[in-house]
């Protein structure tokens, strides 16, 4: 996936933003086999709603969470489709990785 627009870029940077904590990515490694509420989060993780409900924010609006409500309580869950996002921007530079100059690099010689 190349960015090709602003809009590309700003969701690709959001992502990236969203999985630089160790506290989302704990986040995330609980949903990745079972939807949980924010209770359920809350207790598992040790935290505070109001802590978790900041990382939770973050996660969604960069698209990798998305959640329902039934009755008072709000279900997270992951948002796959935003995770293939990423993954193939990162695939884009793997997939030119034979472009890169075949000369040796100083540091790197014994």
């Amino acid at each position: 996936m190349q960015v090709k627009t602003s809009s590309d870029l700003t969701t690709v940077l959001a992502g990236f933003h969203a999985l630089s904590d160790p506290i989302r990515l704990n986040i995330l490694d609980l949903l990745r086999s079972q939807e949980l509420c924010v209770c359920e989060l809350c207790e598992q993780l040790d935290l505070a709603q109001s802590k978790l409900s900041f990382h939770l924010k973050i996660l969604k609006e960069a698209g990798l969470l998305m959640s329902r409500q039934e009755r008072r309580w709000i279900y997270y869950r992951l948002n796959l489709a935003q995770f293939i996002v990423l993954e193939q921007y990162l695939a884009d530079f793997r997939r030119y990785a034979s472009l890169l100059p075949a000369r040796p690099c100083p540091d790197l010689e014994d």
